[in-house]
């Protein structure tokens, strides 16, 4: 009995010394998130609620103002689709150049030399490519220096426009695409593909019926990590849009700076907070039913192995 006792205090111990290790370890970043993220969020929260100074600022008394006007102007709401347009347009593009170089790269032989091009355009600053980009599109930049040579006449109005924007996004956010989508793929079993194809089943068949089921979780995270980002995008409208490319990013800059009405800039940012909260809820979703499916098929598997 003494032993038994002596045995599972030692075990109690063991396993309050790795709570208490764990707990050591994660609280680095409880508080960096804390600080960082939760805290501001509770502050732009309760902005939102606020009426907003004569000066700037916020003062009280708590109100539902900036709410009630930002739903009754439609104005905002165009911008708001336009940043969700914007920001799906850009998103698709992104699927559909990121999954076949994705693709191409599981399957090539220098895959580590392809994923390091991939990440290449990291090391350049956000700022500095987005310059890169304006000196390409610009009136007077290389295209339409390169078109005039040609013979072209009048210069194209290729710079602040919404196309100019989403050709930026999905430059710049490509990469979030294809390495979540590269990660699927390359833990992806290609004699499956074999298998369809001896079924019967083409190439092209075999991969959409077989390959991108099979991927579709890193389908959703790439799909994640362009749209939010996008939908929050601020210095790419700015420099490359324009009025007309202007996004919900502007928006809230320019009721910051400029109409310095924090409330409604506050209230803004929680609508862009849960359109980014639902997205994320969405993907939380679909990745739990996927791991149910899988739970169930591997569970079903099992018994018929048994019987």
């Amino acid at each position: 009995m003494i032993a038994m006792f002596l045995g599972k205090r030692a075990v109690f111990q063991l396993k309050s010394n790795r709570n208490l290790a764990g707990f050591l370890v994660s609280m680095p970043g409880v508080l960096w998130l804390t600080v960082f993220f939760l805290i501001p969020y509770f502050i732009i929260i309760l902005y939102s609620f606020l009426t907003s100074g004569i000066y700037g600022g916020v003062e009280l008394p708590f109100t539902l103002e900036s709410y009630t006007r930002m739903l009754g102007n439609a104005g905002y709401w165009q911008i708001l689709w336009k940043t969700v347009w914007i920001s799906l347009v850009a998103t698709v593009i992104c699927l559909g150049i990121g999954l076949p170089t994705a693709y191409f790269i599981a399957t090539s032989k220098r895959s580590n030399l392809y994923l390091t091009l991939v990440i290449v355009p990291f090391w350049t600053n956000f700022l500095v490519r987005i310059f890169g980009w304006m000196v390409i599109l610009g009136r007077n930049g290389v295209i339409n220096s390169f078109l005039q040579l040609l013979g072209l006449e009048e210069p194209l109005t290729l710079m602040y426009t919404t196309g100019a924007v989403i050709l930026v996004i999905v430059y710049m956010y490509l990469p979030y695409m294809i390495l979540p989508l590269y990660s699927a793929i390359e833990k992806f079993d290609f004699r499956l593909i074999e298998a369809a194809m001896d079924l019967g089943a083409k190439r092209t068949e075999a991969i959409f019926k077989v390959l991108i089921p099979s991927i579709r979780g890193g389908i959703i995270a790439g799909i994640i990590l362009v749209f939010i980002p996008a939908l929050g995008s601020y210095a790419i409208p700015d420099l490359v849009g324009g009025t007309d490319g202007a996004m919900l990013g502007n928006l809230i800059a320019r009721q910051l700076t400029v109409a310095r009405d924090w409330p409604s800039s506050s209230a803004i940012s929680m609508i862009f907070l849960l359109i980014s909260t639902l997205g994320l809820l969405v993907y939380m979703r679909i990745n739990k039913v996927q791991n149910k499916r899988r739970l169930t098929i591997r569970e079903n598997y099992m018994r018929e192995e048994e019987t």
